[in-house]
C-alpha cells in the first residue's frame, strides 16, 4: 500500500478540523499554514473531501470548512477513499477482483490478506482516536512491534 501526498494531507487537514471541534469555521489557509501543506493542492482536496460529505464549507469572513460529522464518526479509511479511491489496488483493480494461474496463484491470497490488514487498521481508527492520540490498543501495540503479529 502507498499512501500519496493527497491522502495524507486530506487526513492532516481533516485532524485540525477535528482539533477544532468548538463549531467556527477553519479557513483553508489556516490549514494549509498549519500542516505546511500547498494551499492551491489543499483547495482540490477540501473540495473532494465537500463532495464526499466529509466536510461543509461556508463562504465569507466568517467562512471555512468544518467536519460534516463527529470525529468519532470518520475514520481514516473515509477520508483516504474520499480523495484517492479504492484503500489498496493491484495494477488499478482490488484484489478481489483478480486471477492467477500456475505459480502466481498463490499471489491472490497474500493480497487479499494485505488489504485485509490494512483495512483492518483504517477503517477503525477515527479522526477522534488520532486527534486524541488514542489509538485502539491493537494499532498501537502493532506500531510497537510491527514484527509481533508475524510471529505469534
Amino acid at each position: 500500500m502507498r499512501i500519496s501526498a493527497r491522502a495524507d494531507y486530506a487526513v492532516r487537514a481533516a485532524l485540525e478540523l477535528a482539533a477544532r471541534q468548538d463549531g467556527e469555521p477553519l479557513k483553508a489557509e489556516a490549514i494549509a499554514l498549519a500542516q505546511d501543506i500547498p494551499h492551491k493542492f489543499l483547495e482540490g482536496i477540501l473540495g473532494d473531501m465537500r463532495r464526499g460529505g466529509l466536510v461543509t464549507s461556508r463562504r465569507g469572513g466568517q467562512g471555512g470548512y468544518r467536519l460534516a460529522r463527529p470525529a468519532d464518526a470518520i475514520t481514516v479509511a473515509d477520508v483516504i477513499r474520499t480523495v484517492d479511491g479504492p484503500i489498496m489496488t493491484v495494477r488499478g483493480e482490488r484484489p478481489t477482483h483478480l486471477a492467477y494461474t500456475g505459480p502466481a496463484a498463490p499471489l491472490l491470497p497474500l493480497w487479499i490478506a494485505a488489504r485485509a490488514h490494512v483495512r483492518a487498521i483504517v477503517d477503525v481508527v477515527t479522526l477522534a482516536d488520532i486527534a486524541a492520540d488514542a489509538l485502539p490498543d491493537g494499532v498501537r501495540a502493532l506500531a510497537e512491534d510491527p514484527e509481533a503479529w508475524v510471529n505469534p
